[in-house]
């Protein structure tokens, strides 16, 4: 335990990306339990919206670091990453969410089964070209970064982010849509075997 307080005492902003985090999922949950359980739509929306203003809190952080002498390291780099990640994917978060939430404390119709076949092809390109999107944001972000600090030594370690951008593209496309192209035939024996 003592480590992790060390780790955080070193690098404050991994305190500022894991209450990013945090916050994130703790304004999920509490705008739901605000629209389903207390029945406050206005609050609940309200929590709800207070997920984009979390990225910008972690980016205005990060940037203040930098400007004010930090050596960039990994963590900063993290903070580019989860801000794109968070941006392109914090919607359809929310939404899986939203509906076991519905289904689990208000009734509402459960959750759509996981897409098979072309369905879920067709779902594991979308998901691959979001990674894609997360990914060019967080390069802008990190490019940003870069340059608003301007110092080549200081922001070194955030040049390193850039070819890791494209490392997980490539694996997401490898374990998604290329992986699931090349199991289809399975996916057309199992729906002919049902029938």
């Amino acid at each position: 335990m003592n480590k992790i307080w060390d780790f955080i005492a070193d690098n404050p902003m991994a305190a500022v990306v894991a209450g990013g985090e945090i916050g994130f999922w703790i304004a999920i949950v509490a705008g739901l339990v605000a629209r389903y359980l207390l029945k406050l739509k206005r609050t609940s929306v309200a929590l709800l919206l207070l997920t984009p203003v979390i990225d910008l809190v972690v980016l205005v952080a990060t940037v203040i670091d930098l400007r004010d002498g930090a050596t960039a390291n990994f963590v900063h780099g993290l903070a580019a990453v989860y801000l794109g990640f968070s941006v392109v994917f914090g919607h359809s978060m929310i939404k899986w969410a939203d509906v076991r939430f519905a289904h689990r404390f208000a009734g509402g119709p459960p959750p759509a089964p996981k897409p098979r076949g072309r369905a879920k092809l067709r779902a594991e390109w979308r998901d691959w070209f979001k990674c894609v999107l997360a990914c060019g944001l967080a390069s802008g972000v990190l490019l940003l970064l870069i340059f608003m600090v301007g110092d080549t030594e200081q922001v070194a370690p955030l040049w390193d982010w850039l070819p890791r951008m494209g490392v997980v593209t490539a694996i997401w496309f490898a374990t998604g849509p290329l992986w699931q192209e090349l199991s289809k035939n399975d996916d057309r024996v199992s729906e002919g075997a049902r029938r």
